[in-house]
Formats: structure tokens, C-alpha cells, sequence
């Protein structure tokens, strides 16, 4: 069973037309879940009460899996197949990973996108992604007692093509449909907007587990625009907890380290650096499997010592989008600080002193994001209520062109475009006769091919031999709202054309995805069940309970022997409704229901009698007379 929304008039659209539509952060280090009740953005907890859910996953040899606060619980004593942090990897080949060599997984470095080795076999981290947003696609659909019919997901503002390619393939895995990509600190800044009606030049700066991003906006009268944007891809939380590992390696003057202890001691320095902030001094201590013991106490200078240079690094970037949107620091109004990693007292005093005042922190920084996504979200899916007229204008966070001869990069959208957008520009042919010209799509910001990346090449035939220079080729580049592109080329005397929907090659082959989309039809079934399970469990519940409430109240209307029958049948129901076989669940609810009948019908009759108690029938039939009276005519 299930709770029926409820909405004052004009605050949401009316419950029969009403769509269920989320905003999901998948965070590097935290997720979450968020959707719009009554006109306002709430982010959905689990059936503990908690918002978040650790984007860590442990897979089994049997080719189950467990997702969240289990598993991380499980990352020092089976650090190989418990995957933390996934996001780093999305899209990514082994050479652009930092510390891997102090990371416990077994990588295999396929084209592409780096793999990881499990006892479930190899998992791509789109896969490890698709389980954790399954995850948070039960926990919706379980909380708002439907189907979704989409999602919106949020992405760093720096994530390149092939980065919000796989996000979106990961989401096709989990059985979401997603009704747009948004970058991080655009949800973030609808979040704050939205929440205190703010107005003016606001510059986002968000700090995550695994990626930075800044963002300039600026809020009037319901529209959000993007003016620039900057960040660093590889740049978050995990790289304080490293600077913490490597100081706790020197501190005690480790030997080196097993897997099982780097993680270990890479947990503890997740936890001292969480424990700082509020404390100002963090413990430490550890006992290691080669027998020593780390006891130490890491202060907020010595951390602020050895992590001045990654704060400093988050800076530079923030300079480049402000000069980027020709702006200074005197015309920002206001700093909204997201992440979880803002909440570093040597961040907050950095951003501060930079933009000469105190930065916002008035919306959690773990939830504004998801918060944000979820009214977008709300919006995309149809439910527009009074007061809902706003209008998003992202951007593109790198270039977009093609390579032309010499290995150059010609730039076709320059960053920072707002999107949707399309341009085009025309070229020409090389050599005499030729009759095709290969097209390479290229990202970034360097004028060589070498030094940005590839996303896709198609090849434009059939054009006349012409002499060099004769051929007019048109070059068409379109950017959707998902920040996603297409490319068309076409010869414009002969008429001949080629197209590609840019999905760039980070390691997974068409037929890879379909493979895997087939193996996620198995969770389908899987999750049904999971659900049946989970509303017999509640339902149980909700019946003891019940139960339990009317024996205490009316408990004189039993007798010692129906008393120990119902006692039992509870019994029975609270062991049944802990297990996992729902069928057993439901008679044991049954039985439970049967005993009852009796004790029901008994109450019924002392709740009519007292109803009555003190009543004559003329009583009654003066208030029929009465009621009667308020009908006829004046």
C-alpha cells in the first residue's frame, strides 16, 4: 500500500494528471533521489529514514550485488569487489586515472573505458552506475507507489561527450528513462533560486567527491542563464582523502601496504576528514594486518598544510569563468556552495576571501543538486502549475570541431555556447579528384588533435572529382539539451550527405549495450518481486501494529485464551515478515486477521454502544426532523 499525494489547489498538477518524475544526483561519493509532493522539491529517504545512499557497490560470486551502506561497510575486507567512487571512471581509459596504484581493484585497461575485474565478472563502470541508479529507481517508485516516467540526472558541468554518453547508457541499464542530462551546478543554482526568489550574477561553486565545477549565473525573473562555466573532471573529495592517506603513511612510517590495509587506512581518512570539520581534531587509528598499529590525531592546520594546493586548484578555474563570461569579482552577488567537500573549513575560507564575502551555505550542499533536478524534472514530465513560467539556458562546458589538415583543431561551437545550439561552416577539399573526406569530431580547447579528445569520425563519399579548392562541403554541428551532439556533412553542389549521432567510442560496442540491456530484463522480474516483498512487509507491519494499539485499548473484551492466540499469531507474523518469502508473509497475515474477527465485531459493538450511551429515541429521531428542515424551501 501506498500514500495518496495530496496538493493544495494550484500547487501541482490534479492527482489523475499527475506524472511521476525524479531528479537523481549520482554522486561520486553520495546519491540521492528527489521529487516534487505539493509543489515542493523533497528528496525521497530509504525505509530508514536516509537521504543518502553511498555510491558504493560489492558484488558476489553468485552475480548478485549489494548497493549502499552494506557494501561500504565491506571495503576494507573485500576491497577488490567492493567499487567505490565509479564516477572517476566513467569514460575514462586506465591512463587517466590518478592514485590508481594506491586503489585495491584489479583494472583491466580495455580501449576505451577502463574495466574492472570482479568475482562476478568484469564490470564496466557504466555497470557499476545502471546498478547503483537501479538502486534509487526502486527506492522512487517504492516511496511514490508507481512507475516513473523518467528522470532527469545531473552531470558535472565539465563531464565531455563521451562522460554524459555513458551516464545516459548507464541510465538505460536501470530501467530509467531520462528526460534530460543537467549540469550539476545549473540544478543547484534552480534549487537556490527557486527557494529564496534571488536575483542577479550568482557563481556556483561545487566541490563533490570526484569532480569540481563552477558555474556563473545569472537569475532574473524566472530565467536561468549560464554564462560560463569551468572545472576540473578529476578533481573532488577522494583527492583530500588521498593527501590524508599519504600523510598517515608518513606520520607512522608505514612498511608498504597490503590492499586490504590501503583501504582500510583509506576509509579512516575519509572518516577523519568528515570528523574534522566540526571537531577540529580527528583520531586516527588503525591495526593493520601486518601486525602495526597507527595511532594518530590529524589537526584542521596540519590539513589545511597538506591540501593547500588542491584548494588552490579549484581557483584557477573559477578566474577563467569569470573572464570567460567578462565579469569581475565585484559583480557576483552570491556564492552557493554545493558538495559535500565545500563543508572543508580551508574551502569555505578560500571562496570567501576570493569573492570578498561569505559564501551561502543556507541549502544542505549534499541535496541542492538532486533538489534542483527534481523540479526540472517536475517540469519536463508536464506537471506545470501556477508559477512554474521559468526558463533554463545551459551551455556547453568544451569546444566542439573537426580536424582539418596538419592535425589542427577548427573550432565549429565555442565553449560556453548556450544550448540547444547549431552552427555550420563550410570546407573544401585537399587534393585534386577527391572523391571522400573523412570527418574527425574532436573536444576541447588546444588548437593540436593531439592534445584534445576524440569523440567520433564518419566519412563523406561520392563527391565529384573537382579540382582542390572546388568542393563546397557544409559541416553542420547540433548540440541538444542534454549537451549531447549530432554532425552532418554534405557536398553542396552534388547534394551528397553523411550524419552521425555522436556516440563516442569509450569502450562500449552497440552490441556490448544491447547485451547488457538483455541481462538487465532479468532485474526486471527481480525488482517486482523485490517490491511485492517489501509492500507485504509494510503491510505486515502496519497490521501489528493495528493489532497490537487495539489490545491495548480494548484488551478487556478478550479472554485469556484469545489473548495468547492473537499473542501468537503476532509472534508468528513479526519472525514471517523478516524473512523473504512473501507467500508465507501473507498467510501468516491472514491467520493473523482471522483471530481477530471476533475481537473486531466485540470492539464494533462497545464503539456503537457508546455512541448511543445517554440517548433516548426521541433524541434521535429530533435530529432526523432537524436534518430534515435544512432542505425545504425558506
Amino acid at each position: 500500500m501506498a500514500l495518496l499525494q495530496i496538493a493544495e489547489p494550484g500547487e501541482s498538477a490534479a492527482p489523475h494528471q499527475h506524472k511521476l518524475a525524479v531528479g537523481i544526483d549520482l554522486g561520486t561519493t553520495n546519491s540521492l533521489v528527489a521529487t516534487v509532493r505539493s509543489g515542493l522539491s523533497v528528496v525521497i529517504s530509504d525505509e530508514l529514514g536516509r537521504p543518502l545512499l553511498p555510491s558504493v557497490v560489492r558484488y558476489f560470486a553468485d552475480g548478485s550485488s549489494e548497493v549502499g551502506y552494506e557494501a561500504q561497510a565491506s571495503q576494507a575486507i573485500d576491497p577488490r569487489n567492493v567499487i567505490a567512487s565509479v564516477k572517476r571512471f566513467m569514460a575514462r581509459g586506465l591512463k587517466d586515472i590518478a592514485h590508481r596504484e594506491s586503489m585495491p581493484y584489479d583494472f583491466e585497461d580495455a580501449p576505451g573505458m577502463v574495466r574492472l575485474r570482479t568475482v562476478a565478472g568484469v564490470k564496466s563502470p557504466v555497470e557499476v552506475s545502471a546498478d547503483i541508479l537501479r538502486t534509487l529507481r526502486l527506492r522512487a517508485e517504492a516511496a511514490l507507489g508507481g512507475q516513473l516516467v523518467g528522470a532527469v540526472i545531473t552531470v558535472p558541468a565539465y563531464f565531455d561527450d563521451a562522460q554524459r554518453q555513458a551516464t545516459k547508457d548507464a541510465a538505460r541499464l536501470a530501467g530509467l528513462p531520462v528526460l534530460r542530462l543537467l549540469n550539476e551546478p545549473t540544478a543547484a543554482a534552480i534549487a537556490y533560486g527557486l527557494d529564496n526568489a534571488a536575483e542577479g550574477v550568482y557563481a556556483v561553486y561545487d566541490l563533490g567527491g570526484g569532480t569540481f565545477d563552477i558555474s556563473i549565473l545569472n537569475l532574473s525573473r524566472g530565467v536561468f542563464e549560464v554564462m560560463a562555466t569551468g572545472g576540473d573532471s578529476a578533481l573532488g573529495g577522494d583527492d583530500f582523502d588521498q593527501r590524508i592517506f599519504c600523510w598517515i603513511i608518513e606520520a607512522a612510517k608505514l612498511k608498504p601496504l597490503s590492499i586490504e590495509d590501503a583501504r582500510l587506512l583509506l576509509t579512516r581518512a575519509r572518516e577523519a576528514k568528515e570528523y574534522l570539520t566540526p571537531h577540529g581534531v580527528a583520531p586516527i587509528s588503525a591495526r593493520l594486518n601486518s601486525g602495526e598499529v597507527v595511532d594518530l590525531k590529524l589537526t584542521t592546520e596540519i590539513f589545511t598544510e597538506i591540501s593547500q594546493t588542491l584548494v588552490a586548484k579549484t581557483i584557477q578555474p573559477v578566474k577563467k569563468a569569470l573572464r570567460d563570461a567578462g565579469l569581475s569579482v565585484s559583480d557576483i552577488k552570491g556564492v552557493v556552495m554545493v558538495g559535500g567537500a565545500t563543508r572543508m573549513p580551508q574551502v569555505q575560507r578560500a571562496v570567501g576571501e576570493f569573492f570578498k564575502q561569505v559564501p551561502l551555505n543556507n541549502l544542505d550542499p549534499d541535496k541542492v543538486v538532486a533538489l534542483g533536478a527534481a523540479t526540472q524534472a517536475n517540469l519536463l514530465a508536464g506537471n506545470r502549475a501556477a508559477g512554474d513560467d521559468w526558463l533554463l539556458l545551459d551551455v556547453i562546458p568544451l569546444s566542439l570541431g573537426l580536424e582539418t589538415m596538419g592535425g589542427l583543431v577548427e573550432k565549429i561551437i565555442p565553449r560556453n555556447s548556450t544550448i540547444p545550439v547549431a552552427r555550420a561552416q563550410e570546407f573544401t577539399t585537399f587534393r585534386d579528384g577527391q572523391t571522400a573526406l573523412a570527418v574527425h569530431v574532436v573536444q576541447g580547447e588546444r588548437e593540436l588533435i593531439t592534445d584534445c579528445r576524440s569523440l567520433a569520425r564518419f566519412e563523406l563519399r561520392g563527391i565529384p572529382p573537382m579540382v582542390a579548392g572546388a568542393a563546397r562541403i557544409r559541416v553542420r554541428f547540433q548540440v541538444d539539451a542534454d549537451g549531447l551532439l549530432a554532425v552532418s556533412a554534405s557536398e553542396l553542389i552534388s547534394g551528397v550527405e553523411a550524419s552521425i549521432t555522436v556516440k563516442p567510442a569509450y569502450g562500449l560496442s552497440d552490441d556490448e549495450i544491447a547485451g547488457m540491456l538483455k541481462d538487465s530484463m532479468v532485474h526486471t522480474r527481480d525488482d517486482a518481486l523485490r517490491r511485492a516483498l517489501k509492500e507485504a512487509q509494510v503491510e505486515a507491519q502496519r497490521l501489528i501494529e493495528a493489532v497490537v494499539s487495539a489490545m491495548k485499548s480494548d484488551g478487556d473484551l478478550l479472554t485469556d485464551e484469545q489473548r495468547v492466540k492473537l499473542e501468537s499469531c503476532i509472534a508468528v507474523l513479526q519472525t514471517t515478515a523478516l524473512g523473504d518469502n512473501r507467500r508465507h508473509i501473507t498467510l501468516a497475515m491472514d491467520d493473523l486477521e482471522a483471530e481477530t474477527k471476533d475481537f473486531a465485531a466485540r470492539r464494533m459493538n462497545r464503539s456503537i454502544h457508546n455512541a448511543f450511551a445517554g440517548k433516548s429515541i426521541n433524541d434521535l429521531e429530533g435530529g432526523q426532523d432537524s436534518s430534515k428542515s435544512l432542505g425545504e424551501p425558506a
